[in-house]
């Protein structure tokens, strides 16, 4: 059992669960409750977590802080840690481009604190086998996060190198894993434009069986989750540019996913509604 006192930012859907295995692991969990929302208040009270006014308490009494926020405000939430003094181990968890990555270390390095660069894939964490936690970056936050969910439904796989390898094998799988989503909702658009979207289905039931394409009920959970998609294919992009490689996949699926905003954390929408908002026109008009 880890008996630490660790910090989390800000317990979400991904977050809870995270905070949820260190708390199974022995470890007392804490969290900024300033300007949270109730959804969030009741998530974290329901998963055992403490609750503390600020940022600055939070700091003051966690050793370890993890960021599980959406990729967008994770180099603000550095910057709101790091102004507290907290020089203990700082791993962010986020999908981040390499470059974020490294500007999230060098902030927090300023009070002599040390950085694990995190990349979860997978789901929210609540069986084993399911979501892993990729490490790199300065070696004792490293190993003090790796033991900290050893033994969890999340598990941590450490890569050698420095801050911002986790970040890179993270997005490579996401680009591929989540654009794949932007590119069937698409091609569905284009078929049914043309009335031959059931027989697109067919076919790619019969060519392309287990992809989005083929099982449109699929889209329902990409288009829940659009809200947090988009800004991470921006990340994306500039991870592709910073390699030589042109963004334009993912500058591509950010606008597919931003046509989908109106949906966060709706799981009652369709797949047909979501192909009729590329299309813009409501999802009963032939």
């Amino acid at each position: 059992m880890v008996h630490a006192d660790v910090g989390i930012v800000h317990p979400g859907s991904m977050g809870a669960q995270v905070a949820a295995q260190a708390v199974a692991a022995g470890a007392r969990v804490w969290w900024s409750a300033q300007e949270r929302s109730d959804a969030t208040r009741q998530r974290a009270a329901a998963l055992g977590l403490t609750a503390v006014p600020s940022m600055t308490e939070l700091a003051s009494e966690c050793a370890v802080i993890l960021s599980v926020c959406p990729p967008a405000a994770a180099l603000d939430v550095a910057r709101q840690v790091a102004a507290t003094g907290f020089d203990g181990v700082y791993a962010d968890a986020n999908a981040i481009s390499p470059r974020h990555m490294e500007q999230i270390t060098r902030v927090m390095r300023e009070n002599g604190a040390t950085v694990a660069d995190g990349g979860i894939t997978g789901p929210p964490p609540r069986e084993a086998g399911t979501t892993r936690l990729y490490l790199s970056g300065d070696d004792p936050a490293v190993e003090t996060v790796r033991a900290l969910f050893a033994g969890t439904a999340l598990t941590p796989v450490v890569l050698a190198g420095p801050a911002g390898r986790a970040s890179a094998l993270k997005l490579a799988f996401a680009a591929y894993n989540k654009i794949s989503y932007a590119l069937a909702a698409e091609a569905s658009a284009l078929a049914a434009d043309h009335g031959v979207l059931d027989d697109l289905r067919d076919l790619a039931a019969h060519l392309l069986p287990g992809t989005p394409l083929a099982h449109p009920e699929r889209l329902v959970s990409a288009g829940a989750k659009a809200w947090r998609w988009e800004p991470e294919m921006r990340e994306i992009a500039e991870a592709w540019r910073g390699s030589g490689l042109p963004g334009s996949f993912a500058d591509a699926a950010a606008h597919t996913f931003d046509q989908w905003r109106d949906h966060k954390d709706d799981r009652t929408v369709t797949g047909d509604r979501l192909i009729s908002d590329l299309m813009g026109r409501p999802a009963d008009e032939p």
